[in-house]
């Protein structure tokens, strides 16, 4: 049974994530203090995430501009788009939903936004409990992500290398993903599918990049940095939530 899902107009997917529990944080135990202690999160409501990040391509589309770093060839508009802050991103999704008023999906009406953390590792185990939805091993990384080890020094267009368990492609390496998410420096305040907020301007994103070593790809590793910070390695993953 194919999972229910949607196509929008810049031919990016995006699929049904059901209502769930799951273990949040490292249960492997080789990770890092911020990824513990761990905790069980339930997932209460629907969402639709993106099946892999959002390309060069869609945000100029958009935006009517391409930061990016990466645009040579005639296939970098499918690379992810990148050099883009938190409050890039929130101003693309705020075009987004100005642009999509009144649209349905599925015989519903919603909104983008981005993931929380929650919802994003929640997406990235997709049922598992291992450090990547394929195992432990990290020689098997190759085949489901770009890292420091097999990207050679640039992105790749997305969604090249396997998907995980719930059909996603990239949520480890090549880009790291901006959440809605405040940094919090453990799990000490539990986490719930609602982000977590304070007073700083310091937010998580999540899945590694290029660049990074395999360790920093863990469905559990956890990555933050200024709402301003605009790098090659950090880009976006919508979610769309039904109303």
């Amino acid at each position: 049974m194919i999972t229910p899902r949607f196509e929008d107009e810049f031919g990016a997917t995006y699929i049904l994530i059901e209502p769930g529990d799951f273990q949040m944080g490292d249960s492997v135990g080789d990770g890092l203090a911020r990824e513990l202690p761990v905790h069980n999160v339930t997932i209460e409501n629907p969402f639709f995430i993106g099946q892999r990040p959002v390309t060069q391509v869609h945000w100029d589309s958009v935006m009517g501009n391409n930061p990016a770093k990466f645009q040579d060839g005639w296939s970098a508009g499918l690379r992810p788009i990148e050099q883009v802050s938190r409050l890039d991103c929130l101003e693309f999704i705020e075009r987004l939903n100005e642009l999509h008023v009144g649209v349905e999906r599925l015989s519903l009406l919603g909104k983008w936004r981005l993931p929380t953390e929650a919802e994003w590792e929640y997406s990235a185990k997709s049922t598992t409990i291992t450090k990547w939805s394929f195992g432990n091993f990290d020689g098997d990384l190759d085949e489901y992500g770009w890292h420091a080890g097999n990207a050679g020094a640039s992105t790749r267009e997305v969604g090249l290398k396997k998907s995980n368990n719930w059909d996603l492609y990239d949520m480890y390496g090549l880009v790291a993903e901006w959440c809605e998410d405040n940094y919090r420096k453990d799990y000490s305040i539990k986490s719930t599918q609602l982000p977590y907020v304070d007073e700083t301007d310091i937010f998580c994103h999540r899945g590694g990049s290029w660049f990074t070593e395999s360790d920093s790809t863990r469905s559990s590793s956890r990555g933050h940095s200024i709402c301003t910070k605009s790098s090659d390695g950090i880009g976006l993953r919508l979610v769309w939530e039904p109303n």
